[in-house]
């Protein structure tokens, strides 16, 4: 198929999201909250839509094309799917006006930057793209946990608000849906922790079997300096909380200090490589 049927159902996928992201908006603030079960069905076929174009991108041509485009893709589309799971077991949809717009624009994003063919050097193909799956898995998880920060410290503001005029209409009934804050505590420790696990497998496998997964030796570039920052950060945010305690604001600071380490690893590093040096 065409280059230009392939770039209209990447637009299509993207305007999908956004369409749900404004009927969550809507159902979420409405008076009454109800219609909220739309993206029960629809959510997981756009995924299964973005899903195959990413794949399309990435092995369509006949060889292994990746980018920092491909890599944000990749880490959107399956922190869609985590979110849409997670919504079964806790309520999250307040979630979807942030993520869903994010995962549109990620979407179409190939289509600007189309990235360049991975040449391994001799390394281990199979070995390569496990590592990489482990990593966007990684990446994924570590995002949710960052967006389960952000909406906690927004939870926390409005539980602080000492009026009702402090808090917009918009905003309060939003946040009717939102579990408590000791909820949202556990699953963004659970989710961290899990994150973690395969960050150090990330780490571990790019550290060590760097001969083996690219053909070359370990260089210690900016995607790999901040790759463990990222990882020091998150295990000392797990040590603390085990060893001290720590919950709350503090918990949050460093979870987000910790994706931003993260998301400078790849996605920052190549940008500056494809867009702004204009090297593949």
């Amino acid at each position: 198929m065409s280059d230009a049927f392939y770039g209209l159902v990447h637009v299509l996928a993207a305007a999908g999201y956004l369409g749900l992201a404004w009927h969550a908006w809507r159902t979420l603030t409405s008076e009454s909250g109800t219609g909220l079960t739309t993206d029960r069905w629809l959510l997981p076929l756009l995924s299964l839509a973005h899903g195959a174009l990413l794949a399309h991108d990435v092995f369509g041509r006949g060889e292994f094309r990746f980018g920092f485009a491909f890599a944000l893709s990749a880490t959107l589309w399956l922190t869609v799917l985590i979110l849409w799971l997670e919504t079964f077991f806790v309520p999250l949809r307040m979630l979807y006006p942030i993520v869903l717009p994010a995962a549109a624009l990620a979407a179409v994003l190939p289509l600007a930057f189309n990235g360049s063919v991975v040449g391994l050097g001799g390394g281990n193909p199979t070995a390569f793209r496990l590592h990489l799956l482990v990593a966007i898995f990684a990446n994924s998880l570590l995002t949710i946990a960052a967006l389960h920060a952000l909406l906690m410290a927004a939870l926390d503001r409005q539980l602080h608000a000492r009026t009702a005029v402090s808090t917009p209409a918009a905003e309060g009934k939003l946040f009717r849906h939102a579990p408590s804050l000791l909820a949202m505590e556990r699953l963004l420790f659970q989710l961290i922790g899990a994150g973690f696990l395969l960050l150090t497998a990330t780490v571990i496998s790019g550290v060590f079997f760097s001969e083996q997964l690219f053909g070359r030796a370990l260089r210690f570039e900016h995607k790999t300096i901040f790759a463990l920052a990222a990882w020091l950060v998150f295990g000392g945010l797990l040590l603390g909380r085990v060893g001290f305690g720590w919950r709350g604001r503090v918990a949050l600071r460093w979870t987000l200090v910790g994706f931003m380490m993260l998301l400078l690893a790849y996605v920052g590093s190549r940008f500056v490589l494809e867009v702004v040096l204009g090297r593949g």
